[in-house]
């Protein structure tokens, strides 16, 4: 174990305050919230555009025919049990990355000088994400707009963000002694 998690908890304000919420489940709604966000996002532009699931039906034949030549992304058609496989995926990641988050807002509840950090791998996360998508998945990028992307996955971060506060109030107390 590291020093930053083996840090003591925060003492209790008063007797009776009801005991903590586990972080993994935190995180685990936190990565439904996200999920569900980014979903809900990509669902309302595609059906703007006249092509309801076409941004799942397009990473889905990206990720899961990888072997296969990708025909012209605009040309893809939506596939049911891809878009399923691939949502169940994507939640999947998701409750990855807000599990982590919720450990690490815990950690800074615990060791306020972390929250610096946290907020630096999150940075790097979502610059990474970018750069990756843009230097390995142009073909994507083709069919899906990274200003899109981008929107998407801040509107996740925040909805999540938004969640995992009410979970970690301590963490105002950090930012606001």
């Amino acid at each position: 174990m590291t020093p930053l998690l083996d840090a003591p908890e925060p003492a209790r304000a008063e007797r009776g305050t009801p005991k903590r919420a586990d972080p993994y489940l935190a995180g685990i709604v936190a990565g439904t919230i996200g999920a569900a966000t980014i979903a809900l996002w990509f669902l309302i532009l595609d059906t703007i555009k006249g092509r309801p699931l076409y941004t799942p039906s397009v990473l889905a034949t990206v990720l899961f025919k990888p072997g296969a030549p990708i025909p012209a992304l605009e040309s893809v058609t939506v596939s049911f049990e891809l878009v399923l496989v691939y949502t169940w995926v994507h939640w999947m990641v998701f409750c990855v990355i807000g599990g982590g988050a919720s450990v690490l807002l815990r950690a800074a509840e615990r060791r306020p000088e972390a929250g610096f950090g946290i907020l630096l791998i999150f940075v790097i996360f979502e610059f990474g994400f970018l750069v990756g998508a843009m230097l390995f998945a142009a073909a994507i990028l083709q069919a899906i707009a990274w200003q899109e992307i981008l929107v998407g996955n801040l509107l996740a971060a925040a909805a999540m963000g938004a969640f995992l506060w009410r979970q970690y109030p301590q963490i105002m107390k950090i930012i606001k002694p």
